[in-house]
């Protein structure tokens, strides 16, 4: 396992080992130990399990209290998944950040509370299996406007499908405060 530091502080690319032959390929997808010697010492929770069909946007997400860290994985398709920092005190607060990714390559984003998550499926279909920090918790759950022209977030294209809350969802100055 390769874990690469990106541009927001605490958000990190890891790339996993696989092992292919002609049967198809192996790839453990989550080792604690393994985990923690990189630095990510979280208790996943819960696990979750998205499925979304081409041009669908989900996002931008986030838990108030106690923050949810994430550990995202495509497990069928591609999507483009993006990070945004909501950590008032941070130097790249409101900043965001995108990685495109697949089931193929198999890397995965590790993402610490203190940031809003959306992705944008690029497939045809994408599952997507995220490990979270803090189970579900919907008084605690709040999100922003995918399209926020305040963080500007360049997404790959031009008319999402989209939830209603999505859709209706405030700015973010609205939500961080």
């Amino acid at each position: 396992m390769q874990v690469q530091e990106v541009s927001l502080d605490g958000v990190r690319k890891i790339k996993l080992k696989v092992f292919l032959d002609e049967r198809g390929f192996f790839r453990e997808t989550f080792r604690h130990s393994m985990y923690r010697e990189a630095g990510i010492v979280e208790e996943f929770a819960q696990d979750n399990h998205s499925f979304s069909k081409k041009g669908t946007i989900r996002g931008m997400h986030f838990q108030r209290s106690p923050g949810q860290a994430k550990l995202v994985t495509v497990m069928e398709g591609e999507i483009f998944d993006v990070v945004v920092d909501i950590r008032k005190d941070s130097a790249t607060f409101g900043k965001w950040e995108g990685f495109y990714l697949n089931a193929t390559e198999g890397d995965q984003i590790y993402i610490p509370a203190g940031f809003a998550h959306g992705f944008c499926a690029l497939s045809d279909h994408a599952h997507v299996c995220y490990k979270v920090s803090t189970p579900y918790d919907p008084v605690e759950e709040f999100g922003f406007r995918y399209d926020d022209p305040s963080v500007g977030i360049v997404w790959p294209i031009d008319k999402p499908l989209l939830s209603d809350r999505d859709r209706n969802s405030p700015w973010m100055r609205e939500v961080i405060k």
